[in-house]
């Protein structure tokens, strides 16, 4: 999603920005301006976003610690009930309960009952990193096309490059996914294309205003 933005975001800017008759350096310098808006934003958002997460887990986790210090025989017999509620008998739901309550007790619950394990557990700075360094390597793709492609072809080559770019990663993400291709891709190519001719008539419109 974060290199989708950043493709999407970066080149529908570039086409504005030229539609408005602007010139090539000025273009490249919008686009560089949007690559650095645009991920910090996306790390911004992302951090505050997990942070709230991660602060939700913290309480939640807290007040797990209190039950079982406060209340260990109604929080053994939810574990139970989670067990039976998978497909245990609840003499084998009891005796799994009472093993690992005895061997983590709040790591079962927060596993089991709360949903919070080490690989599900918010981390607001990867996430951050990883939404910037993301949307930058989509935003990238259209800007090398804007160093490449002649002044006179700039836009075309921009919406050309961009329509496959995002037609590839629409695929690879249906692949990996195990969606169906087709339908995976023509959403990813159709909205594509759509943001950039509203922002480039926007662009033009101005142009033409100026």
């Amino acid at each position: 999603m974060g290199a989708n933005d950043g493709i999407v975001s970066t080149s529908s800017l570039i086409l504005g920005v030229a539609a408005a008759g602007a010139d090539a350096k000025a273009i490249l310098i919008a686009g560089v301006a949007g690559l650095v808006a645009g991920a910090a934003s996306m790390a911004a958002g992302e951090y505050v976003s997990v942070s709230s997460q991660s602060d939700t887990e913290m309480a939640d986790l807290a007040r797990e610690s209190e039950e079982l210090a406060s209340e260990p025989a109604h929080e053994h017999a939810e574990m139970v009930a989670i067990y039976v509620g998978r497909g245990l008998d609840p003499g084998l739901a009891d005796l799994v309960a009472t093993q690992l309550t005895a061997h983590d007790a709040l790591g079962a619950h927060a596993r089991d009952e709360l949903g919070i394990t080490d690989t599900s557990t918010a981390r607001p700075l990867q996430a951050a990193m990883t939404s910037a360094a993301t949307f930058s390597v989509g935003a990238a793709l259209p800007l090398l096309v804007v160093l490449m492609a002649p002044a006179n072809r700039l836009a075309w080559a921009v919406a050309g490059a961009t329509l496959v770019f995002l037609a590839v990663l629409g695929a690879t993400s249906a692949l990996a996914g195990g969606a169906r291709i087709f339908s995976a891709t023509f959403r990813v190519v159709f909205w594509g294309a759509l943001a950039m001719a509203v922002t480039a008539g926007i662009g033009a419109l101005f142009g033409v205003a100026g």
